[in-house]
């Protein structure tokens, strides 16, 4: 492991609970989300392609592109931690999807849509894994959240290691 990386990364890896992005693809299928992974249905005009994300970013992410150059399996997730020494930068994300009904799940947290965050409809964080995103993956910055909810995800990914070893 790393030694750059920040202590919450660390013990996330530690709990095998950092994965690969394929993994939420398969967990969550765009299929069953508003925007079905199609980019037109979530563009806007004042859309914009970045290079740097910062923590707190809300971005719509790629996993794949098909061999007909159509893009597959399109997702929200917020970025919650970077490792800024890796070229290129790493960022990890938790998944954001509009499934209400998995509300029932303790890691997951409710996220209100707003001005800021640019959702289109209110929605849940999945804050019981992290997903490993690189910027190449990312085709855009849809919104943000505050430094306060990142660190209430962070408090609910402890909570769900802790849930996990009581058990």
């Amino acid at each position: 492991m790393k030694k750059e990386l920040s202590d919450f990364l660390k013990i996330a890896y530690e709990h095998g609970k950092i994965k690969e992005l394929r993994d939420a693809f398969e967990e969550f299928p765009v299929e069953e989300e508003w925007h079905k992974g199609k980019l037109e249905n979530v563009l806007k005009e004042d859309s914009k392609s970045y290079m740097l994300y910062e923590i707190g970013d809300i971005v719509f992410v790629r996993e794949y592109i098909y061999s007909d150059g159509k893009i597959g399996n399109n997702h929200f997730f917020v970025i919650i931690d970077q490792d800024n020494t890796a070229v290129p930068i790493e960022n990890f994300g938790m998944l954001i999807s509009s499934n209400l009904d998995k509300l029932k799940f303790n890691a997951n947290k409710f996220l209100e849509k707003d001005k800021i965050n640019n959702l289109h409809k209110d929605s849940i964080v999945k804050t019981d894994v992290i997903y490993k995103i690189s910027n190449e993956q990312i085709i855009f910055k849809i919104g943000k959240v505050d430094d306060e909810k990142i660190e209430e995800y962070k408090r609910s990914f402890y909570n769900s290691l802790k849930d996990k070893n009581d058990n």
